[in-house]
Parts: structure tokens; C-alpha cells; sequence
């Protein structure tokens, strides 16, 4: 429920500051984590299939948000979280990294449905677009952060893992104190509220079947060019171009800043002309600059490719989420939202999978230049499959 009174600061320790510390451990691990993975000996489609596991757990993600709450939910998500990088940073075989992936994907689920529930509860919808870019925005902040500190870790790949569970620790204290629980933000009764979860889950899903085949299939698409791009920029700098892992860290850096520093852009074409306004453009530019990437050579050209890249990907910034909580029904938030986050990652898992199997059978540069064509897929469809959801209250 949307508060009259509401404030952007109002979310800074509940949800910016938690989603700041999260991402920066996050942004620490991002651009060796495909190189660590590969380093247990294991091809391009092995390497990207561990990756693309995490997708398990958002349906029953979703069920959990509706019925345990935000805050016990988010609390729930921080912990598996820490134990699954843990598992991670102190693995020694393929069924130990599968295994952290699995049990990470449940946590990170639950971590971003009940806050992305939370936010559509609690955020009008004339302030969603810039509240939600702001959002974006934190993160991307995080995740420079992170990625500026780790150039500092030297080549150790498995420190990174343990310096996330710190974070997530941190994180965890601060949102125990600062969430509100659910006496403060009661669930809405509805009609289906006696209905088991499974079926209330199915109702959503009938209903809204039209919104999660067009927008959804749009989704996939966005996320599977944002995955794909965080996994074959560190493969493609390494093998390609043949950097060194503080190369590798400081592209990833470098670009990271440009996307981080675009969101406020975000949330003012989200809010002033409409949520299309940012998603087009935003991802035209973005998979430009994915094309471009398999022509570069030299460490200077792959960073422009890069900042393209994010460039265009800042420009989108929070669209995503924006979207799935203008179109989430009042009933079934949690429910909607675990379906809308289940398409999300679908693509999330996609983005791998492309990655590795092209780079397998042709090379990274046909990767990238799959992942492009799948980004300009999603400009079709935002531009003309997805109505306008912006509503001038």
C-alpha cells in the first residue's frame, strides 16, 4: 500500500543502504567469478551452466514473501546468501560450486521479491519510476565499489567469496533493525487470501498470462543480454585479449562507473515521458555495444565496448523492476512478482547458456554477437508488444 506521506528517505535504511553494502560484496566477486569458475578445469558451457543454476527457487520465493512477510523474508535471504558464498569460496569440485549456486539462487530470490514487494507496497505510483532508478542506481553504486576494491585483492579468486559473507552479515543487522514488520505493513485481504498458495499462484499466472508473454518474453530478453554481458566481458578480456586479472578488474571497474552514474537519467525519463522512454533506447545502445565487443583486440578497445555497454545498460536502470510493480495486482503481489522475477532470471540463466554453448562451438565472438541480436529482440518488444504503464495519478 502506497503511503500519502511518503518519502524517498523514508527507504534509505531499509532499503538503499542494505542494497548498497549487498552489492558492493556482490561487485567484488563479479569479475572473477566466471574466471574462478573455469578455473576448476571446466569448458566454456560447464563454466556457464554452474552460473545459470541460480534460477531455482522464485516460485517458491514468491509463495514464501506472501506468506512469512517482507521482513522475515528478506532476514531468510540474507542468511542463505552468506552460507551459499561461503560454500562457494571454500569449494573443491563441480558438485561443491553447483551446489553454492543452487542454494544462492533461493537466497537472492527471496532477498529481491521481498524487497521489490516492499517497494510496490509501500512507493506511489507517480514516485516508482525514480524511486526504483534510485534503487538501480545504489546498486550500480555498490557494485563500482566493489569491483574498484577488489583491482586491491590481488589474484587470489576465492578471498573475494569470503569478503561477501562479511558484507552479507552486515547487511543482515541492519535490515533486522531498520525493516518494519508486519503489524506496521499489514497484508491486504482479499477473496483468494483462504486459497492455498499454489492455487493462488496458478490465479495469477492465468490472469496475467497476457503481461508475462509479452512483457515477460521482453524481460528474458533484457536479462539475458545483462547476464550474458557480466560473464563474457572477464572470459572475453582474458582468453581474447589476454589480460591480467587486474585488466580484467579494471575494465570492469571503469565501465561500471558510466552505468552507475546514468541512473538519475533513468528515473527522470521513467517518471516525466514514460517507462519505454528509458528501456528502447537504454538497450538499443546496450546491445550496440555488445556487437561491437568481438572487433576489439587490445585492453583500450574492449573498455569503450564496455562503456557502451554500460551506458546504455544505465540508461535502463530500474525499468525492470519498475515495470513489474506497475503491472503486479494488488492481490497476489508476492505471488506475481516471484512469476515475474522467475522470467526474469529465466533469461538470467539464458544469458549463460548462450555464452557458453556459441563459445564452445564458434568462439566468444559469435557470443557476443548472439546476445546482441537478443537485446535488439527486446527492443521490438518493449517498443511494440508492451503498453505504456506509466498512469498520471
Amino acid at each position: 500500500m502506497a503511503t500519502n506521506n511518503f518519502s524517498r528517505a523514508s527507504l534509505i535504511l531499509p532499503i538503499y543502504l542494505p542494497a548498497l553494502l549487498l552489492s558492493t560484496g556482490a561487485g567484488i566477486i563479479a569479475p572473477t567469478e566466471s574466471i574462478y569458475i573455469k578455473s576448476f578445469e571446466l569448458s566454456y558451457t560447464l563454466t556457464t551452466f554452474v552460473i545459470a543454476v541460480s534460477v531455482v527457487g522464485n516460485i517458491p520465493a514468491g509463495i514464501l514473501v506472501e506468506r512469512i512477510g517482507r521482513k522475515p523474508a528478506m532476514l531468510l535471504g540474507l542468511v542463505i546468501i552468506g552460507v551459499s558464498t561461503i560454500v562457494m569460496g571454500t569449494a573443491q569440485h563441480l558438485f561443491h560450486l553447483i551446489g553454492a549456486q543452487l542454494i544462492g539462487g533461493i537466497g537472492n530470490a527471496l532477498w529481491m521479491l521481498s524487497r521489490h514487494a516492499y517497494m510496490a507496497d509501500v512507493i506511489p505510483l507517480a514516485k516508482r519510476g525514480r524511486s526504483i532508478a534510485l534503487f538501480g542506481g545504489v546498486n550500480r553504486m555498490g557494485t563500482f565499489v566493489g569491483k574498484f576494491g577488489a583491482i586491491f585483492l590481488g589474484a587470489n579468486l576465492r578471498l573475494p567469496f569470503f569478503v561477501y559473507t562479511g558484507f552479507a552479515v552486515v547487511t543482515l543487522i541492519i535490515c533486522f533493525f531498520s525493516i518494519p514488520g508486519p503489524k506496521q505493513y499489514p497484508k491486504i485481504q482479499t477473496p483468494n487470501a483462504q486459497q492455498s498458495y499454489l492455487k493462488q499462484l496458478l490465479h495469477v499466472s492465468r490472469h496475467h498470462f497476457g503481461l508475462l508473454a509479452t512483457a515477460g518474453i521482453g524481460q528474458v530478453c533484457v536479462q539475458t543480454l545483462r547476464r550474458g554481458c557480466h560473464i563474457i566481458i572477464p572470459l572475453y578480456a582474458q582468453d581474447v585479449v589476454g589480460l591480467t586479472t587486474r585488466g580484467v578488474r579494471s575494465v570492469e571497474t571503469i565501465s561500471s562507473a558510466v552505468d552507475m552514474s546514468m541512473f538519475p537519467v533513468a528515473g527522470f525519463m521513467m517518471d516525466r515521458f514514460g517507462r519505454r522512454y528509458a528501456t528502447v533506447p537504454g538497450i538499443c545502445i546496450f546491445a550496440t555495444g555488445m556487437v561491437l565487443m568481438p572487433f576489439t583486440q587490445t585492453f583500450t578497445w574492449l573498455l569503450l565496448a564496455a562503456i557502451l555497454m554500460r551506458f546504455g545498460n544505465g540508461i535502463a536502470s530500474g525499468t525492470m523492476m519498475t515495470l513489474g510493480a506497475d503491472l503486479a495486482p494488488k492481490e497476489g503481489t508476492g505471488e506475481f512478482l516471484g512469476l515475474w522475477r522467475l522470467t526474469g532470471d529465466f533469461g538470467g540463466s539464458a544469458g549463460p547458456v548462450v555464452v557458453g554453448n556459441i563459445a564452445d562451438l564458434f568462439g566468444l565472438g559469435f557470443s557476443g554477437f548472439a546476445l546482441g541480436g537478443i537485446g535488439y529482440l527486446a527492443v521490438g518488444i518493449f517498443l511494440w508488444l508492451v503498453p505504456e504503464t506509466l498512469q498520471r495519478e
